[in-house]
């Protein structure tokens, strides 16, 4: 469970009020996500210590006395003593949505004991309703995503998530969070396991607040805006750019694409040439926009070059060195990140002399990257790259417009697999256009949804899913729809001994 997961959850739980630092250690970046990368979790001392110090502050506060009024629902008899009877209140219904399943009643009776048993040590009973609350934060069955599967009864010879697995595993995916009781009740009643209940329960999960949630999750990591955790810029040569500066560009973008897709179910594609966004007091210095309170919704004019999301500070600081901006940084981003193309590393015996010469005559990236270009080493990649990342030129490493780069006219010009245009207004159009765009889009959801890379085996569900998704208009809701009823979603493949068995029962049954 990532550490928004996780905050989510308690959130979701507890409430939002209550306020807590959750610093879990970072996941593995696989095929374009972390959340792919947290498909196979190992737990090391010094990160044990950080869940530990977490699940601590979290049942100290639920317990302490300006929440537990509200939170726990009864009041022992002593509050210097146990009482088993509250404490069974509580800690089972609490359980239940922490771990995701109900609890069996030996469960429920340890949990009880444990705090009866730190209530007479403590002489305390909430600092043993603490305690005992303090370990199941702590549990694997909290921290850890550990799916059950059984036979699908469907389809002899294959498995499929069981219902509370099913669950968790939609919860994770439209709302970045463990479910909550509702969905819990509708796994117990068998509805997910039933078309006409999964699809009752998925539309009542997209109509709910906490899509925006499960929106943001996912952008957030498609984009790898995690790398703002390291963002850096050189105060010398861009003074606007500040800590604000990189929180807030992060959130605009987020927020954008959440009212684009969420708000208003708009075309993703148009996510690259809308002018419509959001500006805060920290960012319009670098926009060059007056300055409001808070955040404003604002809308670029249409002489403007800020198109779509990579005019957006967020793209373009991200993707530039600390002291310059970089095309071929922007344009392996574009590549990667919204294509799903991938760009191989450059060869370990590069010669950076020629451009990293401080000495030389190059005023430009364009001058930069033509070295590059020619250098028969560097150009295979370089051509797939830069040609893209020297239409954002206009827009300096902390993403500030400017139309010279050390006196020089900036030529923005550039082109895309065949398209060529003149300036970032066109490489827009040509990225709304390009039919990898949303491709990429319904491969990396359905990835981040399923919680594992795309195998050879998914692709026919791919296809599947790129033909609903432009049927739609590539609405963005759809996807998650057709994704989160579809029976790839919750299908998983049987061990081939499961295979073994099922053809040779199906062999016996058809003599």
């Amino acid at each position: 469970m990532s550490a928004q997961q996780y905050t989510n959850t308690l959130a979701n739980i507890f409430g939002p009020d209550l306020k807590f630092d959750t610093r879990f250690p970072p996941l593995v970046r696989t095929t374009g996500l972390l959340g792919n990368g947290a498909a196979v979790a190992g737990v090391s001392d010094s990160q044990l210590e950080q869940y530990q110090r977490t699940a601590s502050l979290v049942a100290s506060e639920v317990t302490n006395a300006t929440h537990r009024t509200f939170l726990i629902p009864c009041k022992p008899k002593d509050d210097k003593a146990a009482d088993a009877a509250c404490a069974g209140k509580f800690l089972p219904a609490i359980g239940r949505l922490l771990y995701r399943h109900p609890l069996a009643p030996d469960q429920s009776e340890a949990l009880v004991k444990e705090a009866n048993e730190a209530a007479v040590r403590f002489k305390d009973f909430y600092a043993g309703l603490a305690y005992a609350l303090e370990g199941m934060l702590l549990s694997p069955e909290m921290l850890l995503i550990a799916e059950t599967t059984e036979a699908d009864p469907a389809r002899p010879g294959h498995q499929r998530l069981e219902a509370y697995s099913l669950a968790t595993r939609l919860s994770l995916f439209l709302w970045n969070a463990g479910p909550d009781s509702a969905l819990l009740d509708a796994a117990a009643r068998g509805e997910l396991q039933t078309p006409k209940g999964r699809a009752r329960v998925v539309e009542m999960m997209l109509a709910s607040p906490r899509v925006e949630s499960g929106v943001r999750a996912f952008f957030d990591d498609m984009f790898g805006f995690d790398d703002f955790a390291t963002l850096s810029k050189d105060a010398e040569t861009y003074p606007s750019f500040t800590g604000a500066t990189a929180a807030d560009a992060r959130e605009q973008t987020l927020r954008t694409i959440v009212d684009h897709l969420v708000t208003n179910n708009g075309d993703y594609r148009d996510l690259y040439t809308t002018r419509k966004t959001f500006i805060s007091t920290a960012l319009a210095p670098i926009y060059g926009v007056p300055a409001g309170r808070g955040w404003v919704p604002y809308e670029f004019p249409a002489e403007s070059p800020r198109t779509g999301i990579l005019t957006h500070i967020s793209f373009l600081a991200v993707h530039s060195h600390p002291g310059r901006s970089s095309p071929t940084l922007r344009g392996k981003a574009l590549r990667e990140l919204l294509l799903c193309q991938a760009v191989p590393r450059p060869p370990a015996n590069v010669d950076f002399s020629a451009v990293e010469n401080p000495k030389s005559n190059i005023k430009t990236q364009r001058e930069r990257v033509n070295l590059h270009l020619a250098n028969p080493v560097c150009a295979g990649c370089h051509k797939i790259t830069d040609p893209m990342g020297l239409a954002l030129e206009n827009f300096d490493g902390s993403g500030k417009f400017r139309t010279t780069e050390k006196g020089e006219a900036i030529d923005a010009s550039g082109s895309l697999d065949g398209k060529a245009f003149t300036n970032v207004v066109g490489l827009g159009q040509a990225l709304h256009d390009h039919p990898s765009l949303p491709t990429c889009l319904v491969e990396r959801t359905f990835s981040y949804g399923s919680g594992g890379s795309v195998t050879d085996a998914a692709r026919p569900m791919l296809a599947y899913l790129n033909a609903q998704f432009a049927a739609s208009g590539y609405r963005f809701p759809t996807l998650l729809r057709t994704i989160a009823l579809s029976t790839a979603f919750s299908a998983v493949e049987a061990p081939p001994a499961a295979k073994n068995e099922a053809r040779t029962a199906l062999k016996s049954s058809a003599k």
